[in-house]
């Protein structure tokens, strides 16, 4: 049969899957598969979002002005470099639409945000997933596959769903050896939670070919608003607007994002408030004889001693209501990623591993 075909290699990429957010027959979830804030957003987004209902018949501010500037005095950035998109993610198709596609190659970590690989085969590059060492980025793994083909390099820092940091270090060894017209992207969605870091906004300010990535998904709670943005070179982000749509964000979107940003009291919180619930529980399932990596995000990466040992724990976990992430797609079958909820969350957790452990015994 006669039919409209798609571009080559369309069909050759595998639908992302969300992590899950229900049981059948379970109640009371915790949900801990999606790395969302367990606090919910700030009440003054919340409040940004309920008085911005009545106008919502008006079209969004197209260059998204209010909340880039809400962004560039936080974090001392050039307002004219800031980028919005929904969700990073958006921003990441419009990289690969714009500095990859046919006879190009794109460079991402073998543990790396999958969106990269999907976006890089939508665009009709060539993927290149290159390894880490012990769960965290090799920068010599990355140089030593730079070709003269290579458009784009994605870095994810800290890693998703390693949830490792390399240091600021091994940034600059990377874009000391990179030639400067591949583009390097460093992706820093988990940056908020690690205290007196700029996610990569450094870098931007003194390379050519540096773009960092960042988003109000995490950190902000807004993952269901979708709200994501990008710090680049001016000459970068003329050519991400030109493929940007005038209307990507949505204007309660804007209103909401820009509330959160000015919301200084509750990144400062919810980070303490993170870091120390990360702590106690890797320390709590580190005893159980559950390992996991230094995790600089609000998830940890849980291993254990085989596939069938982590979905068995999984399966588990669901029937008590426990919603973990399975990471077999990311190369990483015998772990789960788990979002760091509040305390009450940790103590349930723990709780349902051990309950596990001892029914596996």
């Amino acid at each position: 049969m006669i039919q409209p075909k798609p571009q080559p290699g369309i069909l050759d990429i595998e639908l992302y899957v969300g992590g899950k957010s229900t049981v059948q027959g379970v109640q009371d979830i915790l949900k801990l598969s999606s790395n969302e804030n367990p606090n919910g957003p700030p009440i003054s987004a919340q409040q940004a979002l309920v008085a911005a209902a009545p106008s919502m018949h008006r079209y969004p501010d197209s260059d998204h002005s209010g909340l880039r500037s809400a962004l560039a005095e936080l974090h001392g950035l050039s307002i004219k470099k800031i980028i919005c998109g929904c969700g990073s993610d958006e921003l990441i198709s419009f990289l690969c639409q714009a500095y990859s596609g046919p006879g190009l190659e794109v460079i991402h970590t073998s543990h790396g945000f999958l969106m990269y690989r999907l976006y890089a085969m939508a665009a009709g590059a060539t993927v290149v997933a290159v390894a880490e060492t012990e769960r965290y980025v090799d920068v010599d793994a990355i140089l030593a596959a730079v070709t003269p083909r290579t458009g784009i390099i994605f870095v994810a820092n800290p890693g998703n769903p390693t949830g490792t940091k390399i240091p600021d270090t091994e940034i600059v060894r990377l874009i000391a050896r990179t030639p400067k017209d591949v583009l390097i992207v460093l992706d820093g969605a988990y940056a908020d939670y690690v205290e007196g870091w700029d996610g990569g906004a450094g870098f931007v300010e003194r390379y050519s070919n540096v773009v960092m990535l960042r988003t109000l998904s995490k950190m902000y709670g807004l993952g269901g608003l979708r709200v994501g943005w990008g710090y680049g070179p001016q000459h970068v982000i003329d050519v991400l607007n030109r493929v940007r749509g005038p209307f990507n964000l949505s204007a309660p979107a804007l209103i909401a994002g820009e509330a959160a940003v000015r919301d200084l009291n509750f990144v400062t919180t919810h980070r303490a408030q993170n870091n120390w619930a990360r702590a106690w529980l890797v320390t709590e399932l580190a005893a159980l004889g559950v390992a996991s990596d230094p995790s600089e995000a609000n998830f940890i990466l849980a291993r254990f001693v085989d596939k069938n040992y982590a979905e068995a724990c999984d399966d588990y976990l669901q029937t008590i209501g426990i919603l973990v992430r399975r990471v077999g797609s990311y190369g990483l079958p015998h772990a789960l990623r788990i979002t760091v909820p509040d305390m009450a969350g940790c103590a349930r957790l723990v709780s349902g591993m051990k309950a596990f452990m001892e029914q596996v015994k």
